[in-house]
């Protein structure tokens, strides 16, 4: 039988994620499919931490720590760097969660696919700062609990919509993809490996923390979130093909989503409604671009 996911690891184990950690899980099969000869530059995030202690490293792979906004223009000088010395086949990678992406890096972001420079951007999204203590990011969801918009003031408008943000700069290759559909997330990180130019990924991560959620629900949640349409799964390339890679026939409703996690267990009926009404309405207008 052939196997849809390479079996080997390079992700060793011993690092420091807590447990149940969906960034840990991403890293493992973007590992299995870029392989040793990889570079990762990561910011400021909880892979900062989670990769370990120096000189010591859990992705067996040269990794770069970098400041907060500058993961992107990390990842082009290296592979700036690597063109000048004929190393073409190296894989570039910048890691960063969605504080590091969605907010304080955008910038960076922006100005390396509006270059088209040749790296791979992917974004853990636990929508929030989980690193430096569940502070809300521009990713974090309506209606949500963080340290900095709690209960009586919880966080109030849309999740920003970072894929469409990158397909606008007419890049040739972005996607969103979730743990809990490795199949498809590995699909998609080998695709981004075999285009040139610039590629940009979003996995959506759960963290039990900043979730308060059970640590063995993580998968769970994951798929929930795609079931309830609160992610939908799909690519854009170069800005105008969308193709749907995980259809729904049924959508679950987001009280299914919300019942496993802490993070929204303030929400009133009528808070709840307005969020599925929300979701229903965004992927209404998605589906007309498939």
């Amino acid at each position: 039988m052939k196997l849809t996911i390479p079996e080997r690891e390079i992700m060793q184990p011993g690092h420091l994620a807590c447990q149940g950690c969906g960034a840990s899980m991403a890293m493992r099969y973007a590992l299995k499919i870029f392989g040793r000869d990889s570079v990762l530059t990561i910011p400021a995030c909880c892979w900062a931490v989670i990769d370990g202690p120096f000189p010591y490293t859990a992705v067996n792979v040269p990794l770069f720590h970098t400041a907060f906004e500058t993961a992107a223009v990390m990842a082009s000088g290296i592979k700036a760097g690597l063109d000048v010395q004929g190393e073409k086949s190296t894989n570039v990678i910048a890691w960063a969660g969605d504080g590091g992406t969605f907010d304080i890096g955008i910038q960076a972001i922006s100005g390396a696919a509006e270059r088209n420079d040749d790296i791979t951007y992917i974004v853990y999204d636990n929508e929030a700062y989980m690193n430096t203590g569940i502070q809300r990011s521009s990713a974090t969801p309506h209606g949500a609990w963080t340290t900095t918009t709690p209960i009586k003031h919880y966080k109030i408008g849309a999740k920003k919509n970072m894929v469409e943000i990158m397909s606008a700069h007419r890049i040739p290759y972005a996607a969103t993809a979730s743990v809990a559909y490795p199949e498809d997330l590995c699909k998609k990180l080998e695709k981004a490996k075999n285009i040139r130019g610039f590629k940009f990924i979003h996995i959506l991560a759960p963290c039990p923390t900043g979730w308060k959620s059970d640590p063995k629900y993580t998968v769970k949640l994951a798929k929930l979130a795609v079931q309830t349409n609160i992610f939908p799964i799909y690519e854009i390339e170069n800005g105008l093909k969308y193709t749907q890679n995980k259809k729904v026939k049924q959508r679950k409703p987001i009280t299914e989503y919300f019942k496993y996690q802490g993070r929204f267990k303030h929400l009133k009926k009528e808070e709840v409604e307005f969020i599925q009404k929300s979701i229903d309405r965004e992927n209404e207008i998605l589906l007309k671009k498939f």
